[in-house]
């Protein structure tokens, strides 16, 4: 069965958010929108524009989207099938947090590696 087949998001905390969305915007050039974050349109091989993205976005200390993980940051990784990797976990003996059911965005699951980070997968909407 196939896995991971790319990273679908990059989350982390802040002590300031405004202020660190401001210094990435700046120094970095990253297009911070309204909503706190950024979306990286991928391409091909060939340079051209592909389906599919990856999302950037910092949020505040409070965030209980990191729960139960302790790391200040979170990564998304894009899956083909999300149920089926988490029944994959589940027998690997994983500690599996849940899934969500179907969203606009897809299907999202969590699974706590083993120094307790938070990993979120992500199977995108069927065509993208």
């Amino acid at each position: 069965m196939q896995r991971v087949t790319g990273i679908g998001g990059i989350f982390f905390k802040a002590g300031d958010p405004a202020a660190l969305r401001a210094w990435y915007q700046v120094h970095l050039g990253i297009d911070v929108q309204a909503w706190g974050g950024a979306a990286f349109s991928w391409t091909g091989q060939d340079g051209q524009p592909s389906s599919g993205g990856t999302i950037w976005s910092i949020s505040g200390q409070d965030d209980e989207n990191f729960a139960p993980g302790s790391a200040p940051f979170m990564i998304n990784y894009r899956v083909p099938d999300l149920a089926g990797l988490l029944a994959a976990l589940r027998a690997e003996g994983c500690n599996v947090l849940g899934e969500s059911g179907p969203t606009e965005y897809g299907l999202f699951g969590w699974v706590l590696d083993p120094e307790g980070n938070k990993v979120e997968l992500w199977q995108p909407p069927e065509g993208q």
